[in-house]
């Protein structure tokens, strides 16, 4: 049983999460100088990346997480949080305890077992929501970008992308100081997001398409007043608008008409005047988050400052910037985002890191 007064000690917050635990996980609550960023969380057990060839099904066999892409959690206020954790290369998503400075790796939920001439392919996981009592986990919806991009292979691995699950967990059954589960998730997929996107006239011509072409490949997912929105890294349209797909989750879990709704958000060039994309998408209480970084990665993998920012947007007017990120060194990409409280100087807000081990979460200020 969760004793939440053990966990946090403190009135508040204790009310504020027998109230979350109680709705069965409430709904989620100008360029920053290096010497603004703050030293890596340390991450306690073992976030799971690509899993073992030979022995796909063996969790604890995977390679430790280098390439995080999302994260949700089940309150967005106080801690410890209980959470829902992405890595593009592994074939699930892994549930992770969340505390002021620090992550507890938990278990690891396998979304898919999908596999091509006995080797096992990634779900490609590019971003994680919660909202009304449960996870979202979402595939990339793209083509490989590399070899087998339209053989039969690039054909399996496209397939295994275009996903999109809800994760139940009883806040009762999780271990809040390991992040394990004394109880299994109920997870119901569906594969109806990839035909209406396929719909949308604006995007169909990039449907299937590597995104090497402008193609369609989802990197954020955020959920709220009952639609699902899709953030898209590609195609960045010839306006210079990133999509935004809207959704009913009607139509995507419980097999009734829908169509998409396409929204462009206008995220501007980076550093060497490329288009930008969405590499992640964050619901909060006025609107929106938006992670906006290059639709392609620089030669070589350096990023530069000012080729990520993070956006306010309403939903449907134009964007606010909160904050241009600094230059991150080779193969160090920030790639998700998580929002943490309300601060008198901004909000603060943990990126985790596509490239380094665990995605090295580093807390930052977004000015008001």
């Amino acid at each position: 049983m969760l004793n939440v007064s053990a966990i946090l000690g403190r009135p508040a917050e204790t009310g504020l999460l027998r109230i979350a635990l109680a709705c069965g996980l409430a709904a989620l609550p100008v360029t920053v100088s290096a010497k603004d960023q703050s030293k890596p969380w340390k991450v306690s057990g073992k976030l799971l990346g690509e899993p073992d060839p030979k022995h796909p099904a063996e969790a604890e066999r995977s390679e430790k997480a280098r390439d995080v892409s999302g994260i949700a959690c089940a309150t967005d206020t106080g801690f410890p949080r209980i959470c829902l954790v992405a890595d593009d290369e592994s074939q699930g998503a892994q549930v992770a305890i969340l505390r002021d400075g620090s992550l507890v790796a938990g278990r690891f939920i396998r979304l898919i077992d999908a596999t091509r001439n006995g080797k096992p392919l990634e779900l490609d996981a590019e971003g994680v929501a919660y909202a009304d009592g449960a996870f979202y986990v979402i595939g990339s919806h793209g083509r490989p970008r590399r070899e087998h991009g339209q053989d039969a292979e690039g054909d399996a691995r496209a397939e295994a992308t275009r996903h999109l699950f809800r994760i139940r967990l009883d806040p009762n059954a999780v271990d809040p100081e390991t992040g394990q589960l004394r109880a299994e998730p109920e997870i119901t997929g569906t594969a109806a997001l990839a035909r209406i996107i396929a719909d949308i006239p604006a995007l169909a011509p990039f449907h299937d398409r590597a995104l090497e072409e402008g193609g369609v490949t989802i990197e954020g997912v955020a959920v709220r007043a009952g639609r699902l929105h899709a953030g898209l890294r590609g195609p960045v349209l010839a306006d210079g608008g990133a999509a935004v797909v809207s959704v009913p989750l009607a139509g995507l879990f419980d097999g009734k008409p829908a169509a998409g709704t396409l929204a462009t958000v206008a995220l501007g060039p980076d550093s060497r005047g490329q288009k930008r994309g969405v590499r992640d998408l964050v619901a909060v209480p006025d609107g929106f988050l938006i992670l906006a970084g290059p639709m392609h990665d620089p030669e070589g993998g350096a990023v530069a400052a000012g080729d990520y920012t993070v956006f306010a947007w309403d939903g449907t007017g134009a964007l606010r910037k909160r904050l241009d990120l600094p230059g991150y060194p080779d193969r160090e990409k920030p790639e998700a985002l998580l929002p943490l409280d309300e601060r008198s100087d901004g909000q603060r807000v943990l990126v985790f890191f596509d490239g380094p081990k665990e995605g090295a979460p580093r807390a930052l200020m977004l000015p008001r």
